[in-house]
């Protein structure tokens, strides 16, 4: 019997002591009212409720997680349907921005930068005003019968055969119940679910965080009169970019919110910037007057308007599992937090409540979803476990603007060229039922894994060296493959050639460019260049990707790598030789 039989048509509030539900969502934040509002979308009639603590969110709430990538902005159009909350009330974002450190940093206009010189063609991406966001769901959800019980603390959880309970204060102190056949953990660093059953996994990842919101509009457009800087741009604002201010083992948030207020972060290697440094606003707004005096002159002046002032320590971890045959499932940071670098947050929670409502779906239809839980937990992590060695250990390479430069384009790409081609043709849900595409991303770990550990040993022995230079994600034709490509309308068997041909490029990428530094360092280096050299030509997994270059690298064009990759001050240099200026056309389509 299926259990909807049994289930509480649309409750909006507890009615008895043991009000049941097909699903309880314990937390009210973003992962949880987005896991809702799919949920009800998806199987409407299906019986929620979402238990939260607080009240209401003020607008430029005091939670991070406020800037979006292509994922969590497509989930927000397609899957959740509100479009119009996000181009209406939200702000349209101008891509990641980023900016390396140049002498005392008190020019912004000197410092090397990465962004996009105008709006990229391929869907829209948001700047998030997490309470106005929050709130809006809430109501949306109450307006379709989802049950959101809020001023709710829960007290109790027990796991069931056939039912999980809940045990809740309200603000009065008296107790609640509710009984649900499946039980969603989104209660973020609370992690409720998680603590009880132990699955608790810490990385090697030490880094932390702290951050404020300052009620004014503080624009890095004014930061400098340069007509030149200025012109760089032709169609869009600085001000909208999720703006990143890079230094050695840190980098520095600058993201607008709707409301008007702005919200700053300061996230920090430990080992570089002890926690110390910035864990009080005081302390880190001296941190800011050594590292970022622009920012901090910019905060200073309106330093009356400060609404909050947080800090996470070690925020990074992971988790052993995240879905259950049990009916039990975590989302959100309940389950895993990697890195807000790249602003991944919102692609995470979209994953994995897609992985969830194509659980609860199927199991309140009837289906045995064992095998399908197992299929979806492995590949979470495949995905989330890939995308760690982005962050562990790279942070010091941030103090390189010609290293990270290169290692922003890589990580874009392969983020374009991979996940974000996965999610944008729906096929996360339905790879249990394709083993080959499975195994093509697996292969991605196999890519990336390496040449993440190439950035770091090439950090360790190239000169800090700095320029003004402007570099936008449109300057490498591989970027704009990869980024028009993922919405590209494709077939199933279309799909499957263009991720494999995806992951050819990257690797002939990835070797073109382990060639390229290594000719680099043979010609133009000292001993210990030439040292290091030798050593990259005997790690067997960088050289497997220089022999795929060599043995395809017709089809990749040598510029493809502009002056990043060029020898510093040595004009006019093609290290890499032989396949120079191959032809474009070759390029997989």
């Amino acid at each position: 019997m299926k259990f909807e039989e049994n289930r509480v048509n649309n409750p909006t509030s507890p009615t008895d002591a043991d009000a049941r539900f097909d699903v309880a969502i314990m937390g009210g934040g973003a992962a949880g009212l987005t896991l809702a509002m799919q949920l009800s979308r998806t199987r409407p009639g299906t019986s929620i409720v979402v238990v939260e603590r607080a009240v209401r969110a003020p607008e430029a709430a005091h939670k991070v997680g406020e800037s979006t990538v292509d994922i969590g902005a497509r989930y927000m159009r397609d899957v959740l349907g509100i479009e119009t909350h996000m181009v209406r009330e939200q702000l349209d974002k101008f891509g990641l921005r980023f900016f390396f450190s140049q002498g005392d940093n008190r020019d912004i206009a000197r410092r090397a930068e990465l962004g996009h010189a105008a709006r990229p063609n391929v869907g829209a991406t948001y700047q998030i005003d997490r309470g106005r966001f929050e709130n809006y769901l809430a109501d949306e959800l109450s307006s379709r019968g989802v049950g959101v019980w809020t001023g709710r603390t829960i007290t109790d959880v027990e796991l069931g055969d056939d039912l999980h309970r809940l045990t809740v204060r309200t603000g009065d102190g008296s107790e609640e119940a509710l009984q649900a056949r499946w039980l969603v953990d989104a209660s973020g660093r609370a992690a409720i679910l998680k603590r009880k059953l132990g699955l608790a996994a810490p990385n090697e990842h030490n880094v932390n965080a702290a951050w404020f919101r300052i009620d004014h509009p503080i624009d890095i457009d004014e930061w400098s009169t340069d007509e030149e800087w200025h012109d760089r741009i032709t169609d869009g604002r600085r001000h909208l970019s999720t703006n990143h201010l890079m230094g050695e083992g840190y980098w520095v948030w600058l993201i607008p919110l709707s409301s008007e207020a702005i919200s700053v972060g300061i996230v920090a290697d430990a080992d570089l910037h002890p926690f110390r440094e910035i864990n009080r606003f005081d302390r880190a707004l001296e941190w800011l007057r050594k590292h970022e005096p622009q920012c901090a002159e910019a905060v200073q002046e309106h330093q009356d308007k400060l609404l909050d002032f947080r800090v996470l320590k070690n925020y990074s971890y992971g988790c052993e599992k995240v879905y259950s045959e049990d009916r039990w499932c975590l989302t959100g940071e309940a389950g895993i937090f990697l890195d807000p670098l790249y602003s991944p947050g919102f692609d995470v929670i979209s994953m994995s409540n897609g992985f969830i409502t194509d659980l609860v779906a199927r199991s309140l239809d009837g289906e045995d979803v064992t095998e399908l839980t197992a299929a979806h937990n492995n590949v979470f992590f495949l995905v989330t476990d890939g995308w760690l060695p982005i962050y562990e250990g790279q942070y010091p390479i941030m103090g390189n603007a010609r290293i990270m430069s290169v290692k922003v384009i890589w990580d874009t790409g392969v983020y374009w060229a991979v996940p974000s081609l996965l999610y944008f043709h729906d096929q996360f849900n339905s790879l249990i039922d394709e083993p080959r595409t499975v195994a093509q991303l697996a292969r991605m770990s196999s890519i990336t894994v390496p040449v993440q550990r190439f950035f770091r040993e090439w950090y360790d022995t190239e000169p800090r060296e700095h320029s003004n230079d402007f570099v936008t994600y449109y300057d490498f034709d591989f970027m704009s493959l990869f980024h028009n490509g993922m919405s590209a309308p494709l077939s199933d068997d279309e799909f499957s050639i263009r991720l494999g041909a995806n992951l050819d490029l990257l690797e002939r990428l990835a070797g073109q460019m382990v060639t390229t530094v290594i000719a680099e360092y043979d010609n133009f280096g000292g001993e210990s260049l030439r040292a290091q050299a030798d050593r990259w030509r005997t790690d067997a997994q960088l050289q497997r990707l220089v022999e795929v270059y060599r043995c395809g690298g017709s089809d990749v064009d040598d510029g493809a790598w502009p002056r990043l990759l060029r020898p510093s001050g040595v004009a006019g240099v093609d290290p890499v030789g032989p396949n120079a200026h191959a032809a474009r056309a070759g390029n997989p389509q």
